[in-house]
């Protein structure tokens, strides 16, 4: 994945909260965070994924091959200050995981505000490290990238990327990070259209709203994918410059490995237990993320409408 040298970058969408000991969106609040790519989530949802990654590792996406801000804790100085001075161009995206990450999401909010118009509202990526408040609750790097639907808000620990290739031995890659933030815009998307009102908290298995919920972000993520050396920004010109064959076995891998199987079986006790599924199975994550890819229309993703989950 290679980013377009010449374009210009916007840090507006990110608020980098890491220097702050991880102030997000204002705590106290109610509401049910669902969990990214695939990897947990706050409130209700708890159960076994929350508990399985324990707290996050260090670094900022080496996974990825590219120079980040050097560790950023809690007690140093990272703020939108530094990400607006460092990551002005696709040029800088090529370099930085940072950079990488904010082109990333101005690229999938370009594309959703032009599938959606005036449906769509741009929100925040919150960079933190270590913990985190938000209107869903505390969250803790062990959680995974999240979206909150109380402040409307993706939360992510940079740190993360390390752990997917680490700890799930992931591939990994500038596209795999792309995939898991636009999984998680995938639920901001249903937020806005109401689509998030069909599930039940706290369900689970196959088959439950819970399952086909983040199914279908992963379908959002895939028809992202498939327009994104296309979606123009402000200046008319894509971000991304190119997405190969690699970038997507690399996705599709890393969705083979957040599958709630892969994981029970891998991270947990050995066996699988269906009726616990919140997310999916690996070849139900991989089918759906190819099935937008492939079709480059939201309209596909209708996971509530089919009894056919793969």
């Amino acid at each position: 994945m290679r980013f377009n040298e010449g374009a210009g970058l916007d840090t507006s969408d990110v608020q980098d909260v890491r220097a702050s000991g991880g102030r997000g969106g204002s705590g106290g609040g109610r509401g049910l965070a669902v969990g990214g790519g695939g990897l947990g989530v706050v409130g209700v949802i708890v159960v076994v994924l929350f508990q399985l990654l324990g707290g996050g590792g260090s670094g900022t996406g080496s996974g990825s091959g590219l120079s980040g801000f050097g560790g950023i804790g809690t007690d140093q100085s990272a703020d939108n200050s530094q990400l607006s001075q460092e990551c002005q161009t696709g040029a800088d995206a090529n370099r930085s995981v940072e950079c990488a990450v904010v082109a990333d999401i101005d690229s999938i909010q370009d594309y959703w505000t032009q599938v959606l118009g005036g449906q769509y509202q741009r929100t925040d990526t919150v960079f933190f490290s270590g913990q985190v408040q938000t209107q869903c609750g505390a969250a803790s790097s062990g959680t995974g990238p999240f979206y909150c639907p109380a402040d409307q808000l993706v939360y992510i620990d940079l740190s993360f990327y390390d752990d997917l290739t680490q700890r799930f031995g992931a591939e990994g890659g500038l596209f795999v990070d792309a995939y898991v933030l636009a999984h998680e815009y995938g639920h901001h998307v249903q937020n806005l259209l109401g689509t998030n009102q069909q599930v039940t908290p706290g369900e689970s298995g196959p088959t439950s709203g819970s399952v086909r919920l983040e199914l279908q972000a992963d379908c959002y993520a895939g028809t992202w994918a498939n327009h994104a050396e296309t979606v123009p920004d402000e200046s008319g010109q894509p971000l991304i410059a190119d997405i190969t064959d690699d970038d997507i076995a690399r996705a599709l891998d890393a969705a083979g490995r957040i599958g709630d199987d892969f994981i029970q079986t891998n991270l947990g006790g050995g066996s699988v237990d269906e009726g616990s599924f919140t997310h999916g199975s690996s070849e139900q994550r991989q089918r759906w993320f190819t099935t937008g890819y492939r079709t480059g229309d939201p309209a596909q993703c209708d996971t509530f409408g089919t009894d056919d989950l793969g």
